[in-house]
């Protein structure tokens, strides 16, 4: 792969100290120059400019001052006459994004935001995760949701649009959920949740302040959900604990979190539409013969330490390191298995061990008299894997492990430098530039070598610099307008360069990162009890990844010529009269490929492969979602909710050769609070899909056998009570 790395880093690490030197000298000279900078405002001496981008996305306190598409999910909307098990539930209310539950544990949520990682088959692509400021996404841009610890979530932070490329790689969107802080007084809560098809949640909860000054907080939760599965062949089993200690020393501030996860989990694999049509709640024929299943371990320990240097420098060290075992047992044939001596195997088992760090400075002072902060860092990540691939038979057993046929240790290092500047050049405006120059390398290492497999070891490096740039102008003390551009940077992950469309072993070395430029303009409102915002993109990607083949749960990926997404997005909430609040979100996506590539069904792929014509839909995407939520209060201690939620219809291939159905689906949700008995108690009912309404939940790009259907379930009910104590 003919990605040159490394010219462009010293030209930046060049700017970033020219910027430094030219800079600091008045700050010197200035660092009271607040107090004359805004004559004709008294107030704006006291402006503070918010670290948007390069802080985990933290939105500050007056979202309406940053030019980006940013939202924060409450407290509320994330516990309020739910569950709290994933993140579908609570995702919904932000336009662009779609988190959908594949009713299937074995393959975690499907997460796109602006149409950037719908074609994952399992885990996340093109989106970029953070819990408590801990990355939740590899070095190769593939992440994970199942360990994050929604239960014990405080918010949600999403980032949309052209700012979140300065976060580097895999980045359509940038997702952060932190935990919520202890409360004033030691408080133990536990909780139950039961529900159709087997669902039941128990959880732990365990919240103190510490030190001296009762300043620091100490988070500790436990959940376990078990889970018969809507669909035959999809029960599961899963444990995840989280402890998050935070403190303060003088001017150090400091967060420890440690957190695990121990998932078993049933694969029931999609459905064609002919066995839709028949029985919805069916697992594939593959999934039932060959067993298909999951299991995953992962322990992760992270901490972030922010040391204040004076009044206007200040230093954060974010590090982190954790493994991830998983084990899967796929459905390929077993004559597939025997025909090629090169093929990997219908069984995985995959050890990975990854760490990461990122130094960062932020330097706040003024330019032209006007505040403006610089923030510069480094981030570096490595993964190391050891995968192994078995035949999922012996003899005439199948779904078992048999004899290996591969073996290889891969390895994957991230180094990125980024550079962001705020500045404030009048009262209402606010300027951002920023860029990000990424490197990223990915190495294998064969060593499963026979006189029918050679050594297959190999190396790709993939490098890019990614400018972005926003302005905002405050329009009026509730109302803000703003407008961005940048560029993205997307490479494939490990998992996708691990399968060669020609059918041979080793690095799909034919795979280029996808490369994307932005645009995007947005208003944001926020008065008198109510908020609304909206934003117009388009995004045009060079080399678009893409399935070309799927089949016995293994993806084939390739890339397409040129793609576009466009659409609007809207959002609002108000209180139209007392007791009740009316909340929703649209988006409007058109997204096509604009050039003609070609893809197969089955690898290897020949001159026979499909072409793929331009003006094609991207599929997993639907073109019109709508949300909205109408909740009435009676009581300060109840709430009555009524949740419905609309998608359009879904290309299931490239092709557009069919289409998940467009649907509906309403839910009718309670809530109620009391103290009794020395305890806080919470109360909830559910009921969803309250008009029992046939939905495909969600859909698997390009299966070569056709089963693309993931149907969701009909009618089912939710309750949950829990209780806590203060000490």
């Amino acid at each position: 792969m003919g990605h040159t790395p490394g010219r462009t880093w010293p030209s930046l690490i060049l700017l970033h100290c020219c910027i430094v030197m030219a800079l600091s000298a008045p700050a010197h000279a200035q660092s009271n120059s607040h107090s004359t900078s805004g004559r004709d405002d008294p107030s704006a001496s006291a402006v503070e400019l918010p670290s948007v981008v390069v802080s985990a996305t933290r939105i500050p306190a007056d979202a309406l001052v940053v030019p980006a598409a940013i939202d924060v999910v409450e407290t509320e909307a994330i516990h309020r006459a739910r569950p709290a098990i994933d993140l579908s539930e609570s995702l919904r209310r932000i336009p662009g994004v779609v988190a959908r539950d594949r009713q299937n544990d074995a393959q975690d949520l499907q997460i796109s935001i602006r149409g950037f990682g719908a074609r994952a088959t399992f885990g996340v692509r093109g989106v970029r995760l953070y819990t408590d400021g801990i990355p939740a996404t590899m070095p190769d841009g593939q992440g994970q949701v199942s360990h994050f610890p929604i239960a014990s979530a405080e918010r949600i932070e999403v980032l949309r649009g052209p700012f979140s490329a300065l976060y580097g790689n895999a980045s359509g969107g940038v997702i952060s959920l932190f935990t919520a802080a202890a409360p004033a007084d030691p408080a133990a809560s536990a909780g139950l949740v039961l529900g159709g098809y087997g669902l039941q949640q128990s959880s732990l909860s365990f919240q103190s302040p510490w030190g001296r000054d009762k300043d620091g907080s100490f988070v500790g939760d436990f959940a376990d959900v078990r889970n018969d599965g809507y669909r035959r062949h999809s029960r599961s089993h899963r444990r995840s604990g989280q402890a998050v200690l935070k403190g303060v020393a003088g001017d150090t501030r400091y967060t420890v979190l440690v957190n695990g996860l121990d998932l078993e989990a049933d694969d029931p694999q999609g459905l064609t539409a002919s066995q839709l049509r028949g029985d919805r709640r069916a697992a594939s024929d593959g999934a039932l013969a060959f067993d298909t299943r999951k299991t995953v371990r992962q322990g992760q320990a992270g901490a972030q330490v922010e040391q204040a240097l004076g009044e206007s420098h200040t230093l954060r060290l974010t590090a982190h390191a954790g493994s991830r075992k998983t084990t899967q047992m796929l459905s390929v044939p077993v004559i597939v298995q025997r025909k090629n001596p090169m093929h990997g195997g219908g069984a995985i088992d995959l050890d990975r061990d990854y760490s990461g760090a990122d130094l960062r400075w932020q330097w706040t002072s003024t330019l032209l008299e006007r505040p403006f902060s610089l923030t510069t860092g480094l981030e570096y990540q490595v993964s190391e894997e050891r995968r192994l691939g078995f035949e999922n038979f012996i003899g005439d057993r199948i779904g078992v492990l048999g004899k290996l046929r591969r073996d290889q240790d891969d390895r994957v290092t991230a180094r990125d430098l980024y550079v962001q500047g705020e500045w404030a050049p009048a009262e209402r405006w606010r300027i951002n530039l920023g860029a990000r120059r990424s490197q990223v390398r990915f190495n294998s290492r064969d060593h499963y070598v026979t006189d029918d497999n050679p050594d297959d070891s190999g190396s790709l490096d993939y490098s890019r610099t990614s400018p972005v740039a926003g302005v905002l102008f405050r329009a009026t003390p509730w109302l803000s307008v703003y407008a961005n551009a940048g560029a993205g940077f997307e490479t494939p992950t490990l998992s996708e360069l691990a399968y060669r469309d020609d059918g041979l072993s080793g690095l799909n070395d034919g795979l280029d990162p996808a490369r994307s430029r932005n645009i995007e303009a947005g208003v944001r409102a926020r008065r008198d009890g109510w908020k609304w915002s909206g934003a117009v993109f388009q995004s045009r990607t060079r080399d678009e990844l893409v399935v070309i083949a799927n089949q016995g749960g293994r993806s084939v990926y390739g890339n397409a010529g040129v793609s576009r997404r466009r659409g609007v997005e809207l959002a609002g909430t108000v209180e139209f009269a007392p007791k009740w609040h009316l909340s929703g979100a649209y988006t409007f996506l058109d997204a096509e490929y604009l050039t003609d590539f070609a893809a197969c069904g089955t690898p290897p792929c020949g001159d026979d492969s499909l072409i793929i014509q331009a003006g094609r839909r991207i599929p997993g995407l639907a073109r019109n979602t709508a949300w909205s939520e109408l909740r009435w209060s009676p009581r300060a201690s109840t709430d009555v909710m009524l949740e419905g939620q609309f998608t359009d219809r879904i290309a299931v291939d490239d092709a557009n050769s069919e289409y998940a159905p467009a649907a509906a689906r309403f839910d009718l949700a309670a809530e109620h609070r009391l103290q009794a008995g020395g305890l806080e108690w919470r109360g909830f009912a559910r009921l969803n899909n309250l008009f029992d309404r046939d939905i495909i939940g969600s859909v698997i790009v390009n299966d070569g056998n056709g089963r693309y259907y993931e149907p969701a379930p009909g009618r089912h009910w939710q309750v949950g009570v829990s209780a806590s104590r203060s000490f």
